[in-house]
């Protein structure tokens, strides 16, 4: 049911790609004293780019790519340290925080939406 209501379904998909964008995070900073790493990151959420549930009206229909597949992992640059590696704690801690506060937000739209739902419905709390 909650699908069927954009913003939560955006809400949803914006915490999804938080989530795996912490995933990369925690990958680069295990990996902080490998030589030769590099450090990797998620595009930006793009709203435009979400997956939406298209309607397949004949069997050759494409259906949309998810948040959680690895097509939207890119180097995050950085500079190079003698081993080269590329990742910079301060640099992930960064990272990390705006993808807490991507989560954080998409937590926040849906306690909201949740709560439009209950006034709708006539329940409180």
């Amino acid at each position: 049911m909650l699908d069927r209501i954009d913003t939560m379904r955006m809400a949803r998909e914006l915490g999804a790609h938080a989530a795996n964008r912490q995933r990369v995070i925690a990958t680069n900073v295990a990996n902080a004293d490998t030589p030769g790493y590099r450090a990797r990151d998620l595009r930006d959420f793009d709203p435009d780019r979400a997956p939406t549930r298209l309607k397949a009206t004949r069997p050759g229909h494409v259906a949309a790519a998810g948040w959680g597949s690895t097509a939207g992992v890119r180097d995050a640059g950085g500079e190079l340290s003698p081993n080269g590696n590329s990742v910079s704690i301060e640099g992930e801690m960064l990272r990390a925080a705006d993808a807490k506060r991507q989560f954080d937000l998409s937590l926040s739209v849906m306690q909201s939406g949740l709560s439009l739902l209950r006034t709708a419905l006539g329940r409180r709390g």
